[in-house]
């Protein structure tokens, strides 16, 4: 396929597109893109872009049927919403057009990697990419030459960054606003002019500082007793007070908190702006701004949280397992339930993890102290489940021996490790997205996808295990003495001195506990039961140092219940 030229503007066919004689496909969409939002707000490139590419399509009696415009954004990758519904497009089933026209190839990448890898696809969907301001040969050495001037786009971009990160530093010393949402507290005013820029400083914004100055004062126990992180954020949620139109939080508390730009002493250059990894101290730029705090109101806060901080200053009985956790959950929200003390560390409380977050405007589920609970769900269990009578009860079902059963297990071993197979495809997936920087590897959220995620493998990869082994010629009788047998050796468990040694045990029979206003649910999957007592469980089998049972309730019906 031979190039395609005009006097003015040149353009060319790029990537091994299908040929469709010399002229450009009569199908366009034209592509514009500037790098920032102050760019697009001028209002003169994008419109140039879009004026020169229809002119071009019009001399070659090209229709344009879509404009795909991104106002501030990016080439070096590819996170543009108008990029990505443009190669939605190109590539569906329906294809709208057959050329993505651009001003140049800078306007479609700054990284020769990705712009090499969207080439490729649009290639393979038909779908061609024309430049109206650069002349390439369709044939190998007009490649190696589009190439070239791809990685020196790449390099003119990075030199830029260079450049403007630079000049953005030394805006940041001598005490100027660089842009973005200024911290709470704080407002961007024009300070003066220089040549065509308007220069901007932080200045004190009073409605804001008035809610930083109450929220030190409360940390500071000047509106009653000290208050931690949680209560502040439960007292100003339910005054109504918000966060720029949002509830506070947890996080931004105490980021507030602990922020030293209350201190007039503002940080830039802080993290890489692509990758959002910290930069060395050494590259740190302090700007002079208004303080909001004095330095002794902020350093006693600072110690205040630091002997509350139980990563620096952690209490004695946070040392010892913990009963309950990953089992308890609040039956308000159906949030899991945590960990929360009092006294620097004396009581130890369950609370809802929505209600700690956000306080009572999230949930209005209680609170019950750690040792009570505990020694319930402890005692319930002696006293209710592991009792001959009421095991007999639980496990009539399972003494059967008949073919029916031993159908009726293969089936739910199926269905276990379909599960199985799509746990597994959910986390490769989450994993896959981290790897081609689709998610932030901080991002909270993957966390906690990622130890959902994990906690159901656990749960069924053990439900397989049982499964599997509960065929008919390894399955275990069943009998009367080894349910009198088992309800002995679970109730001395429960009540053995060893924290970790219960807590071993009450996981492998208990998969969720509910706590409501005035009732505790508590719920467990028959099959571990049926296993242990079959199998004439011995103490000694359970090291409760080793074993870590995260077993999530069952939808078929076949679990235990037991309310308190």
């Amino acid at each position: 396929m031979n190039s395609i030229t005009s006097p003015r503007p040149q353009h060319t066919r790029l990537v091994n597109a299908p040929a469709r004689g010399s002229d450009v496909p009569g199908r366009v969409a034209i592509y514009a893109r500037v790098s920032t939002g102050k760019q697009a707000e001028q209002d003169l490139s994008i419109p140039d872009q879009i004026a020169q590419a229809e002119t071009w399509a019009a001399q070659k009696g090209a229709d344009v049927v879509a404009r795909f415009i991104e106002p501030g954004a990016s080439a070096t990758d590819d996170r543009r919403p108008e990029f990505q519904r443009m190669i939605d497009a190109a590539t569906g089933p329906d294809r709208p057009f057959d050329t993505v026209l651009v001003h140049s190839m800078s306007r479609f990448f700054r990284d020769q990697y990705l712009c090499e890898m969207y080439l490729r696809k649009l290639a393979r969907a038909g779908v061609a990419v024309v430049s109206i301001t650069q002349n390439f040969a369709d044939d190998p050495t007009g490649q190696l030459i589009r190439k070239v001037v791809g990685i020196f786009d790449e390099y003119q971009s990075a030199e830029n960054a260079k450049h403007t990160t630079r000049a953005m530093k030394e805006n940041a010393r001598q005490g100027f606003w660089n842009g973005s949402k200024p911290p709470f507290g704080y407002r961007a005013e024009a300070a003066g002019q220089r040549g065509a820029k308007i220069k901007k400083r932080l200045v004190i914004d009073e409605a804001e500082a008035a809610t930083v100055r109450r929220i030190f004062g409360m940390a500071l126990g000047r509106e009653g007793p000290l208050m931690g992180v949680k209560a502040i954020v439960s007292r100003l949620n339910g005054e109504g007070v918000s966060f720029r139109g949002k509830q506070f939080q947890i996080s931004n508390v105490h980021r507030l908190l602990t922020r030293r730009t209350y201190l007039g002493e503002h940080a830039f250059n802080l993290r890489h702006a692509k990758t959002g990894q910290s930069k060395p101290e050494s590259e740190w730029v302090v700007a002079s701004i208004p303080p909001i705090i004095d330095r002794a109101d902020f350093d006693r806060v600072q110690q205040t949280l630091d002997a509350r901080n139980p990563k620096k200053n952690p209490p004695q009985a946070l040392c010892g397992p913990t009963l309950l956790t990953g089992l308890i959950r609040c039956a308000h929200c159906g949030s899991g339930m945590t960990i929360r003390t009092g006294k620097s560390g004396r009581y130890r409380y369950y609370v809802c993890a929505g209600r700690a977050q956000k306080g009572e405007s999230k949930c209005r589920g209680r609170s019950i102290a750690m040792e009570a609970l505990d020694g319930m769900i402890l005692d319930a269990l002696s006293d209710r489940l592991f009792t001959p009578d009421r095991l007999r009860v639980i496990l009539e079902s399972y003494i059967s021996r008949g073919a029916e059963a031993d159908s009726e297990r293969q089936r739910r071993l199926g269905l276990a490790k379909k599960r199985q197979t799509e746990i597994s495809g959910k986390i490769d997936r989450l994993l896959d997205l981290v790897a081609n920087g689709l998610m932030d590897p901080g991002d909270p959220s993957l966390a906690e996808k990622l130890q959902a995620l994990k906690a159901q493998r656990v749960a069924v990869n053990q439900e397989v295990g049982l499964l599997g082994s509960s065929t008919s010629g390894t399955r275990a009788v069943i009998t009367d003495a080894k349910i009198e047998r088992f309800a002995m050796v679970m109730r001395q468990a429960m009540h053995n001195d060893d924290p970790a040694f219960r807590k071993a045990y009450l996981r492998m029979f208990v998969s969720e506990i509910v706590v409501e206003t005035d009732k505790v649910s508590i719920n467990g999957p028959r099959s571990a039961l049926t296993t242990a007592v079959g199998r004439d469980l011995e103490p000694s089998a359970i090291d409760g140092a080793q074993i870590h049972h995260e077993w999530r309730p069952r939808r078929d019906g076949k679990t235990w219940r037991s309310e308190l």
